[in-house]
């Protein structure tokens, strides 16, 4: 009896050593892989690539440091992280390249425009160009569509200190070439981010409390929304942000 309680105890401590020894190097592989997972998203190498920020995991407490040259590009930085399996926390330290616009200036307004329009599938970000003069918004490119050039109209005229919109964009048929982010494998993480920031940036939902997972693609949408325009304006602004295949709106109504 006490041969094999003995045995059984230096089993026992054998197997907590090994739980031990083998913790940190986990955790070790698990800060490694959120590291390199937040630099090869859609969001790190498509918005923050003219960037200088640091990743840095310990685990899974991340802390973001360097420099940003847009305060979006903060704000977006932290939500991709944050959305990262394993990221229990995270510390954003990033600092804004320059003085920062004050709040409600035309170039702050402008720089809200401009990450707003870049987020959805439906406008071409690229061939868009954002005026601002008192509050008032000009947009001039390219649109693919009629209707594309008035969703843009619709999504810059209710962003936050947007007065009025002038859309001087034209009308071009896309050549076979123009790609589309429609039905594109974009990382959960980055897509996420994306419908927040949209949410947050639109005038219109802005003061939602609104939670945002997804699934390969696949949106759902948690909170409260005051009535049944809202919720349905959510679920119209989250279907056009790019990577999203569906939305699943959950909001109750107040």
């Amino acid at each position: 009896m006490n041969i094999k309680t003995t045995y059984s105890a230096v089993l026992m401590m054998s197997v907590v050593a090994l739980l031990v020894t083998s913790m940190p190097v986990y955790a070790s592989e698990m800060d490694d892989r959120i590291e390199l997972t937040a630099r090869k998203s859609h969001v790190f190498k498509t918005y923050l690539t003219g960037d200088d920020i640091k990743i840095q995991s310990k685990n899974g407490a991340v802390t973001l440091t360097g420099t940003v040259s847009e305060e979006s590009h903060k704000l977006l930085a932290h939500e991709t992280v944050a959305g990262l399996p394993g990221v229990k926390s995270v510390d954003n330290r990033l600092e804004l390249k320059g003085t920062p616009p004050a709040e409600n200036s035309d170039a702050w307004i402008g720089a809200k425009v401009k990450a707003t329009l870049s987020f959805h599938q439906s406008v071409n970000a690229s061939k868009t160009e954002v005026d601002v003069k008192d509050g008032i918004v000009t947009l001039r490119g390219e649109a693919a569509t009629q209707a594309r050039k008035e969703l843009a109209t619709e999504y810059a005229k209710d962003v936050e200190g947007v007065k009025d919109v002038n859309n001087e964009m034209t009308v071009s048929m896309p050549s076979a070439s123009t790609k589309t982010t429609v039905g594109e494998d974009i990382d959960d993480a980055s897509t996420t981010a994306q419908v927040k920031i949209s949410l947050l940036y639109h005038r219109s939902t802005s003061a939602l409390n609104t939670k945002v997972e997804t699934n390969k693609g696949v949106v759902t949408l948690y909170g409260k929304a005051k009535n049944a325009a809202e919720k349905g304006l959510a679920t119209k602004l989250a279907n056009d942000i790019n990577g999203v295949k569906s939305v699943t709106n959950r909001m109750t109504v107040e």
